[in-house]
């Protein structure tokens, strides 16, 4: 008898002990690994931007006008972190509407260092002032790729108005429809999900997938720099005289130090140092390195001599494809989308350009534009298991959901439409209110003895 009392006891004592550690371990916790990655994927994401956008645009625009472009990225990228901490992260990752969030953390009000940030995995988190960070970085980049649409021939004060109205009005709202909701911890069973998506950004709760910003970044800034040419003109000898780059050899530099920033730019936006994590990193990889050779391919194929700024523009533009589709794809499928962004790109940059005439002077919307919305919308297609993608999670059942090909190209149809036009009204209305205030465009003595010296008095070489 006294062997059953204690055996019983036993038993009793385990299945305890069981559930103590199974309520521990869904308490949410901060892991350093975790903690170390973020930390270097943020630090990754400011090469992308200076150094690597900076040089990467700077060698392709004319020697007097390098140093504009430089100014540009350096201070669009200062002025949008500031931004972001007064109230940026609170209007993007806060609980508002469908496509505003609040304003209950400006200031970065309430945030402390014990303050913690949801990943993607159930009782799993990064400190909050990491995730603030890291998240500035991509604020800070996507407005400065916007400027590449209008190089040579913008004033300096209305580029930093215009990004301020775009900053607050097209960024903002389209990072909290996407990239906006409570965590996977909230999602406990069916009701408790409904209650959770509900809360959610407006495109997320459509379902549109974008991992690392296809549709925030990416398409965001391309429409934005298509609508900024094509209202602030042409340049100057468009198509009359030589605007060839000053430099191929700093876009070589600026291209691969963007490709290396991209690293954390896409790996970063897993938040967590695990297998997924390392899926990200060779998809980034192989899509980059197959969209170099589309393009190089292409290029050589229709105009008989592969070139190097060819060579840089196929590598950025097989990173862009690969931004929404890098934490669903299989490394095939990445492979598969960056194979095809480089010849579409190619052709957008070459055939579609000239056939509709617009000046964008370092092709921001054909490779940002057009290679964010390939990459979106072929997101669908890659993420099918059947086709070697990881599928969808469903956090109520903790496993993968079952996958609807044409159900999740319309979810995907929804980012790109919307995105489209948000981003087209409000870069419409700024482009003409900056305009109206200050003018957008420098004189054409100005345009013809360039930039650097005029609007910043001094010149990025001394010959």
């Amino acid at each position: 008898m006294k062997t059953i009392t204690k055996t019983s006891t036993l038993l009793t004592f385990l299945a305890f002990t069981e559930l103590a550690n199974a309520a521990e371990a869904i308490v949410p916790t901060i892991n350093k690994g975790d903690t170390a990655w973020m930390i270097v994927a943020t630090v990754l994401v400011i090469l992308m931007v200076i150094p690597g956008l900076a040089l990467f645009y700077g060698g392709m625009v004319r020697a007097k006008n390098m140093l504009s472009i430089l100014m540009q990225v350096f201070v669009i990228f200062s002025m949008m972190s500031i931004l972001w901490a007064i109230y940026g992260y609170s209007v993007a990752f806060t609980e508002g509407n469908a496509f505003f969030g609040g304003f209950s953390k400006v200031f970065l009000k309430g945030i402390t260092p014990d303050s913690m940030a949801a990943t993607f995995s159930k009782g799993v988190y990064i400190p909050e002032f990491i995730y603030v960070a890291f998240q500035l970085t991509f604020a800070g980049i996507t407005p400065a790729l916007i400027i590449g649409a209008f190089a040579e021939r913008v004033k300096f004060s209305a580029i930093l108005l215009f990004m301020l109205i775009w900053f607050s009005f097209a960024y903002l709202p389209m990072a909290h429809m996407v990239w906006y909701w409570t965590g996977p911890d909230a999602y406990t069973d069916t009701a408790a999900a409904e209650a959770a998506g509900a809360t959610a950004g407006f495109l997320f709760q459509k379902g549109a997938l974008d991992f690392a910003g296809g549709t925030v970044v990416h398409i965001n800034a391309g429409i934005a720099g298509l609508i900024g040419c094509i209202l602030v003109g042409k340049r100057i000898g468009f198509k009359k005289e030589s605007l060839a780059p000053h430099s191929v050899t700093m876009t070589m530099i600026g291209a691969s130090l963007l490709w290396v920033g991209w690293f954390g730019f896409n790996v970063g936006s897993n938040l967590e140092a695990n297998g997924l994590a390392g899926l990200v990193f060779i998809n980034t990889l192989l899509a980059s390195a197959a969209a170099t050779l589309s393009w190089v391919g292409a290029e050589w194929l229709m105009r008989g001599k592969p070139s190097m700024l060819g060579g840089a523009s196929g590598a950025v533009a097989g990173l862009v494809a690969i931004t929404p589709a890098c934490g669903w794809a299989g490394p095939m499928g990445a492979i598969f989308l960056g194979l095809l962004v480089g010849a579409v790109c190619f052709w957008s940059v070459t055939v579609l350009k000239a056939k509709l005439g617009y000046d964008d002077s370092l092709d921001a919307f054909g490779v940002h534009g057009v290679g964010g919305i390939l990459g979106a919308l072929g997101t669908a297609v890659v993420a099918n298991p059947a086709l070697g993608g990881t599928g969808v999670w469903d956090y109520v059942s903790n496993g993968v959901a079952e996958y609807n090909l044409l159900g999740q190209l319309g979810s995907q149809l929804w980012g790109v439409i919307v995105c489209i036009i948000w981003s087209g009204v409000v870069s419409f209305v700024a482009f003409k209110l900056v305009d109206m205030l200050i003018g957008l465009r420098v004189s054409e003595d100005v345009e013809r003895e360039g930039l650097d010296i005029n609007e910043h008095g001094e010149t990025a070489y001394h010959l």
